[in-house]
C-alpha cells in the first residue's frame, strides 16, 4: 500500500529541485493515505494498514514540516528581497495564501494524526473520508501554486550565490553537513563554533497528543502514574530518569540526572550519598525541582517541593535490594570528593570488598531523599510551540488546584 520512496534526491546545490522532490514525496504519501481510506473498511487495521499509517505519520510529522520551514523562513523572504515589478506584485498576493495553506493543513493534520496513530498501533480503524479528501485536495492545490509560480520565479531571479545560500539553509535545517564546501576567505572558525551557530536552526514540531484540563485526573500523582505507565508502554529510554536541581548557600543552582526509585502520594524518592554535593545542598536548603523528559512522547513533567530524608528502615530495605557491587561502590566512593586517579578509586573498592565480603552494611551517610511535591506541571508538546501546560498546586489543606498555563 505504501509508495516506494527510494527515488534519488537531487543535490542541495539545486535547492529548487529539492523542493520539487519533496512535493513528489508528499504526493506519494497522499496516495498512500487515499489507499488506506479504501483499505480500512474491507481489511481493518491489519499489518498492511498499520504500516501505511506509520509511514504517513512519519513523513508528515517530520519531513513535511521541514519543507514548510524551507519556504517560510528562506524561500519566500529571499524572493521578497529580489522581486520587482510584476514579480513583486505576484509574490505579495501569493505569499499570504501559501502561509495560510500551511496553517490550515497543519490544523487538518491534527485530526488525521490522532486517527492514524490509532490505526498504527492497532487500536482504531476510523479514518474520516472528508478530512482525508480535504487534506489531499488542499495539499495538491498548494503544491500546484508553488510549482506554477514560486519555483519558476526563484529559478529566474536567484543567481548562483543565492541558490547556494538557499541550499545551505535547507541543509542546516536537516542537520546535513555540506560536503566539499569551500571555507570563506580568512575563515578559521572551529567546528564547535559552527555547530553552536546552527543550534538555532534545529527545530522539531510536536503533535503526537494534546492535554486538556478536563481530561486529566484530579490528583497529580494519579496523572503522573498514567503518564509513567504510558512511557513504559512506549518503551521510552529510561523513563525513570529525572533531573534534580538544588541550590547552594549562595543560591547558585546545580542539576544532575538521577533515577527515581519510588513515587506515591508521599512524594518522589531517590537514593544517594548524603555527603555528596546534592546532599550537602539539601541539608542547607531542603528544596528541589525535578524534571522528567520523555521525548518519545513529547512530554515533560516538572515537580517542585520540599525534600526530606526517608526513614532508616526504608533506606536499609532499598540498600539491601541493590546488587552487591553497587552496595560496595556506595561504601567505597566519597561521592563528589576529589580523588587523584581511577586506580585509587578501584583500590578503595577492592579494600571495601575484602573488608565486607558478601554482606556490606548500609553506611550512615547513604540513604534516600523524598521530594514532597507542592507544584506539579504536565507539559505536552504541540504544534508551532503552542504547547499544553497543566499545573497542579497543593493547598494548605493538602488538596490540589488545577489550572492551565500559557505556553
Amino acid at each position: 500500500m505504501t509508495e516506494l520512496l527510494n527515488d534519488p534526491a537531487p543535490s542541495f546545490d539545486q535547492p529548487v529541485a529539492v523542493l520539487k522532490h519533496c512535493h513528489n514525496r508528499i504526493r506519494k504519501q497522499l496516495a498512500t493515505l487515499e489507499k488506506l481510506l479504501a483499505h480500512l473498511p474491507v481489511h481493518g487495521a491489519d499489518d498492511q494498514a498499520r504500516q501505511a499509517a506509520t509511514a504517513v505519520l512519519n513523513y508528515f510529522e517530520k519531513a513535511a514540516h521541514l519543507h514548510h520551514d524551507d519556504e517560510e523562513q528562506d524561500l519566500i523572504p529571499m524572493l521578497r528581497a529580489v522581486a520587482q515589478g510584476e514579480d513583486a506584485a505576484t509574490l505579495q498576493a501569493l505569499a499570504p495564501v501559501i502561509l495560510q495553506d500551511h496553517k490550515d493543513m497543519d490544523a487538518m493534520w491534527q485530526d488525521l494524526h490522532e486517527q492514524l496513530a490509532a490505526i498504527a498501533d492497532g487500536s482504531g480503524t476510523a479514518l474520516s473520508p472528508s478530512t482525508v479528501r480535504d487534506f489531499v485536495q488542499r495539499y495538491q492545490q498548494h503544491m500546484e501554486r508553488e510549482e506554477g509560480t514560486m519555483a519558476p520565479m526563484a529559478l529566474r531571479l536567484f543567481d548562483a550565490r543565492q541558490m547556494a545560500q538557499l541550499g545551505a539553509a535547507m541543509q542546516r535545517r536537516r542537520g546535513i553537513e555540506r560536503s566539499g564546501a569551500p571555507a570563506a576567505a580568512g575563515a578559521a572558525a572551529p567546528a564547535q563554533e559552527a555547530i553552536g551557530q546552527r543550534v538555532a536552526d534545529l527545530r522539531k514540531d510536536y503533535g503526537q497528543a494534546s492535554l486538556d484540563e478536563h481530561d486529566v485526573a484530579d490528583d497529580p500523582i494519579v496523572q503522573f502514574t498514567r503518564w509513567f505507565e504510558e512511557a513504559l508502554k512506549a518503551e521510552v529510554n529510561e523513563p525513570n530518569a529525572m533531573g534534580v536541581s538544588t541550590v547552594d548557600a549562595d543560591g547558585r543552582p546545580t542539576s544532575r540526572i538521577v533515577l527515581v526509585k519510588q513515587f506515591d502520594e508521599r512524594g518522589f524518592t531517590w537514593y544517594t550519598n548524603y555527603d555528596s554535593q546534592k546532599g550537602n545542598q539539601l541539608r542547607g536548603k531542603p528544596f528541589a525541582a525535578l524534571l522528567f523528559f520523555w521525548s518519545e512522547l513529547e512530554r515533560q513533567v516538572r515537580i517542585e517541593g520540599k525534600v526530606e530524608r526517608t526513614s532508616a528502615e526504608e533506606s536499609d530495605k532499598y540498600f539491601n535490594s541493590r546488587p552487591l557491587k553497587s552496595r560496595l561502590a556506595a561504601i567505597a566512593s566519597e561521592q563528589s570528593q576529589l580523588i587523584e586517579s581511577r586506580a585509587a578509586l578501584e583500590h578503595n573498592y577492592e579494600e571495601v570488598a575484602r573488608q565486607y565480603g558478601e554482606a556490606p552494611p548500609r553506611p550512615q551517610h547513604w540513604g534516600g531523599f523524598r521530594l514532597v511535591p507542592e507544584r506539579i506541571e504536565f507539559w505536552q508538546g504541540r504544534r508551532s510551540r503552542f504547547h499544553d501546560r497543566i499545573v497542579y498546586v497543593r493547598q494548605a489543606d493538602g488538596s490540589w488546584t488545577r489550572q492551565r498555563l500559557q505556553p
